[in-house]
């Protein structure tokens, strides 16, 4: 087997692995590949045989090109005054094989995507590379032009931001966060009679600011047969409130936002117009 040959074989077998991070950094699967081709490309240019770890110095080439091409959109969204950012591909359950599905996507996974589309692109390599995939400071503080402890601050800034905690510290949040935990427990198993104990009788349900249902009854039988959705559903903290956030194949992405009055909820708003879905403030919630 010749030199090229046996690169072709290691980067193969690390195909999937790299897509994962490029579909990480830029939620897309198109430019997933795209990322991937190019440090191909570059694996060729540039292959010196005194690399001792391939696939490490494979991960940090993708990470390197996702930097720059979340860049570009981000100067391609201010040139062209566009405040809407990049909706996220969803992986659907047939995509791929399993342990490639694995890799790409998961319920959990695909809220994340739509909270990661809020940081700076630095912010979000550091914490994709390291949270995600154990890269080292070491290894991303070259990529980010920074210092690893730079490089570490970066991640503990964006870890911030994606994460709400598994504990909201005010009371009132607290309360409110039991309440729509509640729902969506209820939800989940279809609860009818558990749906009803957490929604107010005179509840109101919109969806993108259209009257959904009114009234108990009629809005716990519209949650109830959306059973399969609240599975994939993520806890999340919503403009600082908390809500919740979902993916589904076919349904696309969604936020939930909750009025809760006296342990009861008294109005949802659920959310599924791009514009408005990312352009909120988002924090996942730790169940």
């Amino acid at each position: 087997m010749d030199e090229q040959e046996w690169l072709a074989e290691q980067f193969e077998g690390a195909r999937g692995h790299l897509r994962a991070v490029a579909y990480r950094m830029l939620g897309s699967l198109t430019e997933a590949d795209d990322a991937v081709q190019e440090a191909w490309l570059r694996l060729n240019r540039a292959y010196d045989s005194d690399i001792q770890n391939l696939r490490g110095w494979l991960t940090t080439v993708v990470g390197r090109v996702c930097l720059d091409m979340l860049k570009s959109r981000r100067i391609r969204r201010e040139d062209s005054f566009d405040s809407v950012v990049h909706v996220p591909d969803y992986v659907h359950e047939e995509e791929g094989d399993p342990e490639q599905r694995a890799l790409l996507a998961d319920s959990v996974g695909l809220a994340l995507l739509v909270v990661l589309e809020a940081l700076d692109p630095a912010e979000r390599l550091a914490f994709v590379l390291h949270d995600m995939f154990g890269v080292p400071f070491d290894e991303i503080a070259p990529i980010v032009e920074r210092s690893p402890a730079a490089a570490r601050q970066l991640a503990s800034r964006a870890r911030r931001r994606v994460r709400g905690g598994s504990a909201v510290p005010d009371p009132d949040l607290a309360k409110r966060r039991e309440v729509v935990e509640a729902f969506l427990s209820a939800a989940r198993g279809g609860d009818f009679e558990a749906l009803l104990n957490v929604l107010d009788p005179g509840v109101v349900a919109r969806s993108d600011g259209r009257l959904g249902a009114r009234g108990a009854a009629a809005v716990a039988s519209t949650a109830a047969a959306f059973a399969r959705i609240a599975e994939v559903a993520q806890l999340a903290l919503i403009n600082g409130s908390p809500g919740v956030i979902a993916a589904h194949a076919g349904e696309g992405f969604r936020a939930m936002t909750f009025d809760v009055s006296e342990g009861c909820i008294t109005e949802i708003d659920v959310i599924t117009d791009p514009e408005r879905l990312l352009t909120l403030d988002l924090a996942l919630l730790e169940g």
